[in-house]
């Protein structure tokens, strides 16, 4: 299915990848302590939300 160097290759993207995110992450830790403050509601009112349609779905589909 992938040859060897496929392989290679997707091994060494993940890796590159997965390095390059965290090191981005905690360069920019502070300054999104300070510019996303509060966020949190945002994904809490989202997640909130979607349960909502799901509730909404089964409860209109008896």
């Amino acid at each position: 299915m992938f040859s060897t160097g496929q392989w290679s290759f997707v091994i060494f993207f993940v890796i590159a990848f997965i390095i390059l995110m965290v090191y981005s992450y905690r360069k920019d830790k502070a300054v999104n302590k300070i510019h996303y403050k509060g966020s949190i509601w945002i994904l809490v009112g989202f997640i909130a939300f979607v349960i909502f349609l799901f509730f909404l779905k089964g409860w209109l589909m008896k």
